[in-house]
């Protein structure tokens, strides 16, 4: 189960390849869960599957992309799961969305807020918000 969600705004985002494919929109989603790391990232990778995602080269077109970025205070360096996610800290479409709701959250293992993070990546990558507001 998952609990106390909140979910970010969405950002279009530019693809990081040189592939002709249409924007991303990039969003992140916040909250508790009952799920081991290991089988939440199990039913992200079967949502996908469920969305249309087959193998294709890196940075290929996909209809769903989703990524476990960070899991508390826990950090893993498996093959099949590293958290924080490994290009966390470079990605400004993974970290803009984020830093819209929970700008405080600590990442392992130094404890760097998202929104510190987000600071120090400056305007890398074009990120543009899409129509969202901050609730009150």
């Amino acid at each position: 189960m998952l609990d106390d969600l909140a979910a970010g705004p969405l950002f279009r985002t530019r693809p990081l390849a040189d592939l002709p494919q249409p924007d991303y929109f990039n969003t992140a989603v916040v909250g508790g869960c009952r799920y081991a790391p290991d089988e939440l990232l199990a039913l992200l990778k079967a949502l996908e599957l469920a969305a249309g995602r087959h193998a294709a080269p890196r940075h290929s077109p996909r209809p769903l992309d989703l990524d476990l970025l960070v899991f508390g205070p826990r950090v893993s360096r498996r093959p099949e799961l590293t958290l924080p996610h490994p290009r966390l800290r470079q990605r400004r479409f993974a970290l803009a969305p984020l830093a819209a709701i929970a700008p405080h959250l600590e990442v392992p293992p130094d404890g760097a807020t998202v929104a510190e993070l987000l600071s120090r990546v400056g305007q890398q990558g074009e990120v543009e918000p899409v129509g969202w507001r901050r609730p009150p």
